[in-house]
Parts: C-alpha cells; structure tokens; sequence
C-alpha cells in the first residue's frame, strides 16, 4: 500500500529514537508507528527478557562460555495483541511482557546489555527486522549501532528529577512498596552503566536531534517528532 501526505507519494524510512531511562522514549515511538503505520519494535523489551532468563537460570554473567551457551537456548519475538493494541515480546513462546516490567529486571538489566556477547545477538536481529524500512525502535544504541544510517534520528533527554518521578509513578502502580529513592538510585545506576559501558555505550549521534521533553506535553512532543518525521518521508 502507497502512502501519501498533501497528495504526495512519500518513501519508507527508518526511525530511531535512543536516549535516558525515563524519557518517554517507548511512548513517542509507538505514538510514531501507530500513526505512520510502522513497525514498533521495543529493542529494551529484547534485553529485559534476555535478562529475565539469565535471572531465572542462575546464569553467571562473569562466565563468558556460561553466557554464551544460555544465549544459544533463547528464542525472541513480538507478537501483536489486539486487545492491548502493542506488538509484546514473547521469550522461548511465552508471552513475558508485564514479567520484564519489574524493578528486579530493571536493576540487572544494564548489566546485561553491556555483555558484549548480548548485544551482538540483539542488535543482528533488530538489523534483520528493519531490512524493509517502516520501522521505529527505541533503545541506547540505535541511532549509532543499529541503525547508523536511519533516516531520522532522535536522541530524547529531560530533566532527572523530572525522570524519576515519571518512573516513580509507573512503577508504583505495579508496587506501592516501591520509593523514591529506590527509583532513583535505579535511575542513577543504569544512566552511568549505559553511558559508560565499553561495548555500546549510550551516546548522541552526531546527526540526531535532540528532544528535552522536560516542559513538554506528550502531545506537544508527538508532534515536534512527527513533523521531523514527514519532512524525510516526503519524497517530492
């Protein structure tokens, strides 16, 4: 099917949105599909499972050939459900969407995703599903490793304070036992392993632009995104 904006014929393209923990990143992406008619892929919800499953086998992640072989027996997809309307990732045919929301992936996840070995995994099937273009995924390295050449990029940032209680309040909803300060510490862990990882690490691209949402409506920031959008797709 042909898209058209104005009357005009307009190409696929490749969208990236990187940036800190907490910045909205999976909700300005999946806005973006589901108004572009795009693919979203929630390259985070790859890792959180990877994690989860390292969880759950106890696996080592100071043994390399431990790490390795646990990648081996790990099966990754998105499945779309109709009644949450989002494409929810399913690890080895379960469905672990809500399981790797939790603050126990959250505190370990980093970690894992600085495993060289991990990423490597992750980032040849996330190359694999954007082959066809019309795709929009979020993560820490898709505008630099994944997908260097993206169309448009966007590197999403905002206030800490501001951060941490957008994540304050969704985990709370999930465990009013959780505080403030969990989440921030959280927070501060995973901004400094991600940036400072050596395989990688969370950075700017040089082509992105960068959206501080921090005074920003969802909506406000939906439609800055947007129109960078359609200003690539437009083909004449």
């Amino acid at each position: 099917m042909k898209l058209y904006f104005c009357g005009r014929h307009v190409k696929k393209i490749i969208i990236t949105i990187d940036g800190w923990s907490s910045c909205g990143k999976s909700t300005l992406a999946k806005q973006l599909a589901k108004e572009l008619g795009y693919v979203y892929v929630d390259s985070g919800a790859m890792y959180r499972a990877i994690t989860l499953y390292f969880l759950r086998n106890n696996i080592d992640l100071a043994e390399r050939k431990e790490v390795k072989e646990a990648l081996g027996s790990i099966n990754l997809e998105f499945v779309f459900n109709p009644k949450s309307n989002n494409s929810e990732i399913y690890l080895n045919g379960e469905n672990v969407e809500y399981l790797i929301r939790d603050l126990i992936i959250a505190e370990r996840v980093s970690d894992v995703a600085a495993i060289k070995e991990v990423r490597e995994l992750a980032v040849a099937q996330q190359q694999q599903m954007g082959k066809k273009k019309g795709i929009v995924m979020d993560g820490r390295d898709i505008g630099t490793v994944v997908f260097p050449k993206a169309e448009v990029k966007i590197f999403m940032t905002a206030d800490n304070a501001v951060r941490v209680q957008r994540r304050f309040k969704e985990l709370y909803e999930k465990n009013p036992n959780v505080t403030v300060e969990e989440v921030m510490n959280n927070l501060e862990m995973r901004d400094y392993i991600d940036s400072h990882r050596e395989v990688s690490p969370l950075r700017k691209a040089k082509d992105a632009i960068e959206l501080d949402n921090t005074n920003l409506t969802e909506k406000e920031q939906f439609n800055k995104a947007l129109f960078w959008a359609k200003e690539r797709i437009v083909t004449g």
